[in-house]
């Protein structure tokens, strides 16, 4: 990323091991700054520290665990906390489908609440801004398209839905419950009988919980090859969260996207043309 003019990575963590693997692997860090701590938590809560200064203007993980990071990030003397609840954004390229497909929340919230889940949702759709997609269309899945008191994710698919209607939740088109086919596929939601805009023209997926995002992305990486590139919003500044199985296309991607919400979080401006 930063060979390719990206970014100017400021490099936390312990001096001599990142001095000796960038030897190593013959990488020169030039004139790279490098803030030395001795922890995987030391290092998270100085990289928080150089953020809220404003030295850094975001964060991207490296080979410390993503609940190291976080622990070190959410603390309240980080100062990095705001009102919207933390999530995580998956933002697939897939070879066969014409348009970029938003995946929340694949990561962080493991079984999130109502009130979660629009959190979730204004994050997502907030994202798809950047990205220059001006009205995400949003699906919210469940295993059914009707509303199913025994199925608790197509209740709050409702709910947000109609959240959305009364303004609680802004700038997108949110609809649900949808199953998964329903919302990837116009003949299938025609086939049912159910007539949506998001159906077919679907931008963002909101899904109930952990496991299904999970799964669901991974199963598009591993069986549609697509690019995956995530961050994490909610705080004051985007956290990109790297996985150790992630492939270099991927991790460059989400440090991109990064880009794109420092950018437009520095001038007030979404930068065009991303869609």
């Amino acid at each position: 990323a930063s060979t390719a003019g990206l970014i100017a990575p400021v490099l936390v963590g312990p001096r001599e091991r990142i001095e000796r693997i960038a030897h190593e692997h013959r990488l020169d860090l030039g004139e790279m700054r490098i803030v030395d701590a001795d922890s995987p938590l030391a290092s998270a809560q100085r990289a928080s520290a150089l953020v809220h200064a404003g030295e850094a203007r975001f964060l991207l993980k490296g080979s410390l665990h993503s609940d190291e990071l976080i622990k070190g990030i959410a603390a309240r003397k980080a100062g990095l906390l705001t009102r919207r609840r933390v999530s995580h954004i998956f933002v697939m390229d897939i070879p066969s489908h014409e348009r970029l497909l938003l995946i929340a929340d694949a990561a962080i919230n493991v079984a999130p609440n109502l009130r979660v889940k629009r959190d979730i949702t204004q994050n997502a759709i907030d994202l798809a801004h950047t990205l220059g997609i001006t009205q995400p269309n949003v699906a919210v899945l469940s295993a059914t398209e009707e509303v199913n008191p025994a199925v608790p994710s197509s209740v709050d698919a409702a709910a947000l839905r109609d959240m959305t209607q009364r303004g609680d939740i802004v700038g997108g088109i949110v609809d649900g419950p949808l199953a998964f086919d329903n919302a990837i596929s116009a003949a299938a939601a025609q086939i049912k009988g159910i007539a949506s805009p998001v159906c077919g023209a679907v931008d963002i997926m909101i899904v109930p919980g952990v496991e299904a995002g999970n799964i669901l992305y991974k199963s598009l990486v591993y069986l549609s090859d697509a690019v995956a590139g995530g961050v994490v919003l909610g705080l004051r500044v985007p956290v990109v969260l790297t996985s150790r199985a992630d492939s270099m296309e991927s991790r460059v991607t989400s440090a991109a996207i990064a880009c794109l919400l420092a950018h437009e979080r520095g001038t007030g401006e979404p930068k065009p043309g991303w869609r």
